[in-house]
């Protein structure tokens, strides 16, 4: 089995990163913050204006280590990556299997399937958490409503039926997220998913998180030698990680939402962490930002018991394992996709 390996994010603006001797050495105002040995480290994640030399950027592509830059609020900008790993046959099969609309259906059915399952997980267990709670019947409504259409979902359906019922499935579950919050609800509400930019606290909160989890699911499906940007529900669109986001449907609620939930209902997340900008943009500070970082790892260390391969592993590597479990389907090894559903 694969090992969790650590990220590097750097938030410091105008650091700098470069190779030192076998470590990432950061610096700032000419001065080393920090040095991480390169062979502890699995990828760096860089925010706003931070830079990386030339030499650190080799060292890493030799090793397959992704480098993603970000802006200071977590939207994508540019990632440095090595030559592509892998079998050349497995991203013609990707590539072929992509173009079959009957196949991209069922992988984009199994994908869904475990988004919908994991969302009404999350719900099932605030109603076990909250029994009494305020909202309990709306979040009940939901998890009912989820159930029925994983029950729709059993049979086969084309395509779009498929992102219809997935969307169908994301308005549901959102429609009852504000449920979930349960404290500090003055300054951390939610009212409906807004994107780009967020517009209130928990939109930013969810929404970096989102970043963090794309990005090590782009690493991972790099890593098996699968192009992240050819998906079967998500379909080709030029700078889109279609793949990525595909996988990254079945883990937001059980990685991503779940942490932002925590955060702000343990408190560990301060409405003062949180600034609106001139256009209405809702994005964190550096301390807020910082603080998520840290849980995020934390988080990626925890072990569960993977429900396919019957192994305990850090929550960090699932990525990588449904990356693997796709690799094996696409080349003939597995019967099908076990998309990842939490227990």
């Amino acid at each position: 089995m694969k090992h969790l390996l650590n990220t590097l994010y750097v938030t410091t603006q105008g650091a700098y990163v470069h190779k030192e001797g076998e470590t990432a050495a950061v610096q700032v105002e000419g001065e080393t913050k920090l040095r991480v040995p390169l062979h502890t480290l699995g990828s760096i994640v860089c925010f706003g204006r931070v830079s990386c030399s030339p030499g650190l950027m080799g060292a890493c592509a030799d090793r397959d280590m992704l480098i993603s830059f970000l802006s200071m609020n977590g939207r994508f900008l540019a990632r440095v990556s090595g030559p592509v790993s892998g079998n050349v046959m497995l991203r013609r099969e990707q590539y072929r299997t992509a173009d079959d609309e009957e196949f991209s259906a069922g992988m984009a059915r199994s994908v869904v399937i475990a988004k919908v399952a994991n969302s009404r997980t999350v719900l099932l267990r605030a109603m076990r958490d909250h029994p009494e709670g305020a909202g309990v019947e709306e979040i009940r409504s939901a998890s009912d409503y989820l159930g029925r259409l994983l029950g729709t979902l059993r049979a086969e359906a084309p395509l779009d039926v498929v992102r219809g019922r997935e969307g169908e499935a994301a308005r549901a579950y959102f429609g009852a997220f504000d449920h979930l919050i349960t404290a500090q609800k003055e300054a951390f509400f939610f009212r409906q998913r807004s994107r780009r930019p967020p517009l209130d606290n928990m939109n930013a909160l969810l929404s970096f998180t989102y970043t963090l989890l794309l990005h090590d699911v782009t690493a991972a499906l790099e890593a098996v030698g699968l192009d992240p940007a050819v998906g079967y529900l998500h379909r080709d669109r030029p700078g889109r990680p279609g793949l990525a986001l595909d996988l990254m449907e079945e883990l937001r609620a059980f990685i991503a939402d779940r942490l932002a939930l925590s955060l702000v209902n343990r408190q560990q997340m301060a409405p003062g962490g949180f600034e609106t900008t001139e256009t209405g943009g809702v994005i964190m500070n550096d301390d807020t930002r910082k603080t998520l970082l840290v849980a995020y790892q934390k988080r990626k260390q925890e072990e569960i018991a993977h429900p396919f391969i019957e192994e305990r592993v850090a929550v960090g590597l699932i990525p990588h394992v449904q990356a693997m479990l796709l690799a094996r389907f696409l080349r003939g090894e597995l019967d099908a996709y076990p998309a990842f559903v939490w227990r």
